[in-house]
């Protein structure tokens, strides 16, 4: 099996580069006859050859005299020859495959190099989780740079996690190889008002020359100044033209966003389109996204391709997900573009539009070509412990899922967390509900259905009970230990039965999703590694994500991407009403709230 590990560096090949270069010695692989995508000029050169040794460009033009008779030569046939495609910020965990996993899915698709935020097992398991997803990314084909989680948990007065991050943990893991910076800063108010565990993580990236990437979702001018003022850099939360113009005029990364859930680029690219910014300060990321959006869309491609499609020039488009990241993360020596020295991470396309591999390389390799992977992948094995995360005190019964009224009336008003199609935001509402025993009930008709959050990591009993709008379950219930931030238990329904059966089943399997009715199982998707990926191929978790899917239509869910939404109305972070395990959470407010409003 091929170890991808062995990629050399610059300073150890240059004097083979230059010899090839000259044609002393002779080229791995020359690629003919192509369109440059020449990312640095903005141009488009035709009848261009691209000459690779030792995994990187030796030459860029007419490479004749760098084919010798073992030289592998590869017919563009007109195609376009673009850099491989650089995501800037992503959550390998979202698409609920292992590392390896999503490299197959990914590369295919362009994406040659990611810049991950595995602030999803910090929660479960700190810092040795990151190491191990880390661990896990540098044995692929893809190239796999870690940002290190910042805020785990990601606040510490509304929710309990698994695990917290220190500033030990950032300094250490800030000196391993291929660790870019400071994964998204989201406690933004603990930031500007001095909190001395977010100061000492920027600190020790700043003093590590390294990126600290931001997560601003507020829209208070002087807090987005007195951030910046922090030293954070970036942002990929931002929603509105407003928003990026401004941000853009401060000099903060835009990092414009499209992923399953939530399409930014529509709004957002129009400080290109219409104001007409410089976009050497700009980059396209995807954040979250499931396996079927991988497969049906594409991965950094397909946010490439939606901003062409919103009147971005190619070209543009190109650089804003290819040197404009390299950059940003100071690595520019080595990614992001087509050029002598860089790494021979390179698509053969054949229409820009679309923006579809015909071949992708990755250190001088082919590992895409007609349609199929070409080059076997090594297997990585999490430990034991990993697959054992379901730390719940005892099996739950429906009467835990029953929240009882202090009102003694008939008929009581409630908080309710409304959630928005395709926003990581929430509205808070008020609804009046029926009590009935003493028990409140959730009322199909005005589309409020009972919430609950579960703590998963500590033993401890803590289930918080509240009710959610805007899902419109007809029937039965879901659940998952995808909630984000801190990955609790995480259970909706419209009946306390099917939510206790959906619960307990992931308890069994070692968490994941799962959507029941009527006493049974409708879809399960299994996460047992920290209970957030899955231990199945590509082809299997695809599989099984379009039956969840299904199920959640059978019960009643219009919306897009609905449990990607779900696993959101637990992130304490982003206004305006979240549950954790806690209970109810105003973030406006930064402060638990009872789910019952007391009259």
């Amino acid at each position: 099996m091929e170890n991808w590990v062995k990629r050399k560096k610059l300073y150890e090949v240059s004097q083979q580069l230059s010899k090839v270069a000259r044609g002393l010695e002779k080229a791995d692989t020359v690629i003919k006859n192509g369109t440059l995508i020449n990312v640095y000029s903005g141009e488009l050169l035709e009848n261009i050859d691209i000459a690779i040794s030792e995994g990187r460009i030796a030459y860029v033009g007419k490479a004749d005299h760098t084919i010798g008779e073992n030289t592998k030569v590869i017919e563009a046939y007109n195609r376009y020859i673009v850099p491989g495609f650089l995501d800037g910020h992503m959550h390998v965990e979202s698409t609920m495959l292992s590392v390896t996993e999503f490299a197959k899915a990914a590369l295919p698709k362009g994406t040659t190099g990611i810049f991950m935020d595995p602030h999803e097992i910090a929660n479960v398991f700190g810092a040795e989780g990151v190491r191990l997803m880390h661990e896990e990314g540098q044995q692929l084909p893809l190239k796999v740079f870690t940002t290190f989680p910042s805020c785990v948990p990601a606040t510490t007065d509304l929710e309990d996690a698994g695990a917290a991050i220190h500033v030990e943990d950032v300094q250490t893991g800030l000196q391993w190889e291929k660790v870019a910076g400071l994964g998204e800063v989201m406690n933004f108010p603990g930031v500007v008002f001095g909190d001395s565990l977010m100061l000492g993580e920027i600190e020790a990236t700043i003093k590590a020359n390294k990126a600290v990437t931001g997560h601003f979702p507020a829209e208070d001018p002087y807090l987005l100044q007195a951030y910046l003022s922090s030293g954070v850099t970036s942002d990929h939360e931002t929603v509105t033209r407003e928003q990026g113009l401004e941000k853009v005029r401060l000099g903060m990364h835009l990092m414009i966003r499209e992923g399953s859930a939530w399409h930014d680029v529509k709004e957002v690219i129009k400080v290109v389109t219409e104001d007409k910014v410089s976009t050497a300060n700009i980059s396209l990321v995807t954040d979250d996204v499931y396996p079927q959006t991988l497969v049906e869309k594409g991965h950094l491609n397909h946010v490439v391709r939606r901003a062409i499609e919103e009147g971005v020039d190619p070209i543009t488009a190109i650089q804003m997900a290819t040197i404009n990241v390299a950059r940003y993360f100071k690595l520019e020596q080595d990614l992001g573009a087509i050029a002598p020295g860089k790494c021979a991470d390179i698509l053969l396309i054949e229409d820009l539009q679309k923006v579809e591999p015909v071949t992708v390389l990755t250190d001088g390799e082919v590992i895409f070509d007609k349609g199929e992977l070409v080059k076997s992948f090594p297997r990585y094995t999490y430990p034991e412990y990993v697959r054992n995360s379901m730390n719940v005190k005892e099996e739950l019964n429906p009467a835990d899922f029953l929240l009882k009224s202090k009102s003694g009336k008939s008929e009581t008003e409630v908080h309710v967390i409304k959630i928005i199609e395709n926003s990581a935001r929430t509205e808070k509402m008020t609804a009046v509900l029926e009590v009935q025993d003493g028990v409140i009930q959730p009322d199909v008709d005005q589309d409020i259905i009972q919430l609950a959050c579960i703590d998963r990591h500590h033993r401890s009993g803590q289930i918080s009970l509240g009710f959610a709008h805007g899902f419109q379950l007809t029937k039965g219930a879901v659940a998952s230990t995808v909630a984000h931030d801190s990955h609790n238990l995480l259970v909706m329904g419209t009946n306390s039965e099917d939510m206790a059966l959906a619960a307990n089943e992931l308890v069994k399997c070692g968490g994941g999703m799962i959507a029941v009715a009527n006493g049974k199982i409708l879809a399960r998707v299994a996460m047992p590694i920290a209970g957030l990926m899955s231990d199945q191929p590509l082809e299997t978790v695809v599989q099984e994500v379009q039956q969840l899917e299904k199920a959640w239509k059978v019960l009643g869910c219009p919306i897009n991407a609905p449990f990607m939404t779900f696993s959101l109305i637990a992130l304490a972070v982003i206004p305006e009403i979240r549950i954790t395990n806690r209970g109810i959470a105003d973030v406006t407010q930064f402060q638990l709230i009872q789910t019952e409003i007391e009259s």
